[in-house]
């Protein structure tokens, strides 16, 4: 069970940093083009978005993507909350 667990959460891991990559930090440093929203509440409309997609289309081959995304954005809900604990000026951005 282990290395299952240890596969998948890497598998997960790589795909956050294959995306940091190609986005850079917008996750978590959102360019507020459109949305004025803090990373936080930017993520968690995105977690939104994924769990509206699992709720239509349910969990079959189609929606596996989803669940390592819904993963990746959890990951990266925590990691803005605790940012914006150490840093409250920087949570209203």
């Amino acid at each position: 069970m282990k290395d299952k667990i240890k596969d998948v959460s890497g598998r997960v891991y790589r795909m956050l940093a294959e995306k940091n990559n190609a986005y850079g930090n917008s996750a978590l440093d959102p360019i507020n083009i459109f949305s004025k929203g803090n990373a936080v509440d930017s993520l968690c409309a995105r977690i939104d978005d994924k769990l509206s997609r699992i709720q239509n289309r349910g969990l079959g081959d189609e929606t596996e993507d989803t669940l390592f995304d819904l993963c990746g954005y959890l990951i990266l809900l925590i990691i803005a909350k605790e940012n914006a604990k150490e840093n409250p000026d920087q949570s209203s951005k």
